[in-house]
């Protein structure tokens, strides 16, 4: 019997992916109808087969890469016609001739072995499973690409209005899961619930994929672009928020370590000072600070941008404060190693909502740490 935990994560997981799903299932039919009415062609099988293919694999990736997904199933496809009307269906040398064909076209043009597996897939099942055609007009392969052009073309529609709204989501979702693994890290802290700081632990361990999912939002955002009317206004916010994700990925990483000296700090005896609960809290403040002055930003919002990137700053600057506070003769290693990523993690939001350069972010933040200035 599935838990009620199971339901919940799969209702989440529906509200955040309903789009694609209503997109290629939209793509799919369109390119049927296309196929049907335009080509006439009774059975075409092969024009929402590539709608969707190309809808798994293209989102997020370059448009190249769709067009070579395109390109490889529609190659497939009249490789194995051609093969199907030279010797014959569901024969042991139709497929030996059409496999080998497939896969050294396929490899002979560079197409990645996503591709390649594709087209011979493709040409495959034409082969073995569907029935073979009289016609010498290549219709499959026809069904094919209108297939594939739905598709990119249903790509590149969904976030033409906005076409860098699916970005900004992300940067809000990566930035939240930051600041909710520090406050589950003070949480943790503050009641001595060891268990509750490995969970938070676990949960930082996934802030990576989220980083990755921002890269791929970010070359998604760049296609977007392309098709876009006003893509000038555009370019120049994408590009800065594009130098911010490998200081984002640096403050993943610095949370990362934070949490795992929170395991080992709540592992020691005696009490957590609850300043430093506070400053994490602080901290992870700084954190949606942030991470909203970068979606502002994006949004073209730029007096929000500043008003949050100064919020961004202030609360950095006191979480540092705080545990510079803390930092004293004797403490123990779990603790200084809990200031250092506080540290680190302000160094990085800094350096990525404010324009100072990499010496003057540093100089203020161990100026509010109580280091002496270089």
């Amino acid at each position: 019997m599935l838990r009620w935990g199971w339901w919940r994560d799969a209702a989440v997981r529906l509200r955040q992916g309903w789009l694609p799903a209503v997109e290629a299932t939209l793509a799919a039919t369109v390119a049927w109808m296309l196929a049907t009415r335009l080509v006439g062609h009774p059975q075409p099988f092969f024009a929402p087969a590539a709608a969707l293919i190309v809808l798994g694999q293209a989102r997020g990736q370059r448009v190249r890469r769709a067009v070579e997904v395109v390109l490889g199933v529609a190659a497939g496809v009249l490789v194995a016609d051609l093969v199907v009307q030279a010797l014959g269906p569901r024969t042991t040398w139709t497929v030996f001739t059409v496999i080998l064909l497939t896969v050294a076209l396929a490899v002979a043009i560079g197409a990645s072995s996503v591709s390649v597996v594709q087209a011979a897939v493709s040409a495959l099942y034409l082969v073995v499973v569907s029935p073979p055609t009289e016609s010498l007009v290549p219709f499959r392969f026809v069904d094919a690409l209108i297939g594939g052009a739905v598709a990119l073309v249903a790509s590149q529609l969904v976030d033409a209005r906005r076409p860098l709204a699916p970005l900004v989501a992300e940067f809000r979702r990566t930035f939240d899961g930051m600041a909710e693994v520090l406050e589950e890290v003070a949480a943790a802290l503050a009641d001595r619930d060891e268990a509750a700081a490995l969970a938070a632990l676990d949960r930082a361990r996934r802030l990576d994929a989220g980083v990755e999912r921002l890269r791929t939002a970010v070359l998604a955002a760049g296609e977007a672009l392309r098709l876009h009317v006003r893509r000038q206004r555009h370019i120049g916010r994408l590009r800065t928020v594009d130098a911010s994700v490998g200081q984002i990925d640096y403050a993943v990483r610095n949370v990362r370590v934070l949490a795992r000296a929170g395991v080992t700090f709540n592992r020691l005896p005696g009490p957590v000072p609850a300043e430093l609960v506070a400053a994490l809290r602080v901290l992870a403040e700084s954190v949606r600070q942030a991470g909203a002055a970068l979606a502002a930003d994006l949004d073209g919002a730029d007096a929000e941008a500043d008003r949050h990137a100064e919020r961004a700053d202030e609360a950095a600057l006191a979480a540092v404060r705080a545990v510079g506070r803390l930092f004293t003769p004797g403490q123990t290693l779990p603790l200084a190693v809990i200031v250092g990523q506080v540290r680190a993690t302000a160094i990085d939001l800094l350096r990525g909502v404010r324009t100072d350069d990499d010496a003057a972010v540093l100089a203020r933040v161990d100026e509010a740490l109580g280091l002496p200035a270089l």
